[in-house]
C-alpha cells in the first residue's frame, strides 16, 4: 500500500470519526463515572467488536448479514434497549462523588458495555465492507492491505475514545458535592442519547 493511499484513508477515517456516536457517548459516561483507567475497558470492548466486524467484512460475510433485515433489526433494538436500561439505571442510582468511587462498575461490565454498544450497530460490517475496497489495490495481496487498514482504524478509534474518556475523567475529578451527583445523571443521559442515535441508524437489507 502506497503512502498516498494510506494518507487518504487516514483523512477519510478522521472525517468519519469527527461526529460523536453511541460508542463515544458511552465512553464519556463510563469515564466520568469510573475514571479513564477503568473507562479504557469500554474502549477495549468497542474495539473488539470493531475487529470482529472487520473480519466478518474481510471474510465476505457482509452481503449475508446485510440481506437479513430481521436479524439486523433484532440486534440493533436489543442494543438500544440495553443502553436505555443502563442510562435510566445510572440516573436513578446517581451518587455523590465519594459514594460513586466506592461503587465503580467492574472492568468486565465496562468491556461488555462497549462491546454490546458497538456490536449493536450491525451495519458496521457493511460499512467496513464498503470502505476498505476504496483503498485496496486489486493487484496486490489482499490480507496485508486489509491488516493495515484495520489496524489503522482501530488505532485512530482508540485514540478518539481515549481523548473523550480523558476529557470526561478530568472534568469529573474536579467536580464535588451536588455537581458530581449531576455528573452521574448527565452520564446516564449520554447513554440514553447513545441509544437514540443507535435507534436512528438506518438498518435496511441490501436491495
Amino acid at each position: 500500500m502506497s503512502p498516498d493511499i494510506w494518507t487518504a484513508y487516514v483523512a477519510t477515517v478522521l472525517l468519519l470519526m469527527s461526529t460523536p456516536g453511541p460508542s463515544q457517548l458511552l465512553m464519556l459516561s463510563n469515564s466520568a463515572a469510573n475514571g479513564l483507567r477503568r473507562g479504557v475497558f469500554t474502549a477495549a470492548g468497542d474495539l473488539t467488536a470493531n475487529l470482529l466486524q472487520m473480519l466478518a467484512a474481510g471474510l465476505g460475510l457482509a452481503a449475508l448479514i446485510a440481506s437479513s433485515g430481521a436479524a439486523l433489526a433484532v440486534i440493533k433494538w436489543l442494543g438500544v434497549v440495553y443502553l436505555i436500561f443502563l442510562g435510566v439505571r445510572t440516573i436513578l442510582q446517581a451518587k455523590p462523588k465519594e459514594a460513586r468511587i466506592a461503587a465503580m462498575t467492574s472492568r468486565k461490565a465496562l468491556w461488555m458495555q462497549g462491546f454490546v454498544t458497538s456490536a449493536a450497530n450491525p451495519k458496521a460490517v457493511v460499512f467496513f465492507a464498503a470502505l476498505f475496497p476504496l483503498f485496496i489495490d486489486g493487484a496486490l495481496p489482499f490480507w496485508p492491505q486489509f491488516g493495515i487498514l484495520a489496524a489503522t482504524y482501530l488505532i485512530l478509534d482508540g485514540l478518539f475514545l481515549t481523548a473523550y474518556g480523558g476529557s470526561a475523567s478530568w472534568l469529573a475529578s474536579r467536580l464535588k458535592g451536588p455537581a458530581s451527583l449531576w455528573l452521574d445523571r448527565l452520564g446516564g443521559s449520554f447513554m440514553i442519547a447513545a441509544a437514540i442515535l443507535l435507534g436512528l441508524k438506518s438498518v435496511r437489507p441490501a436491495s
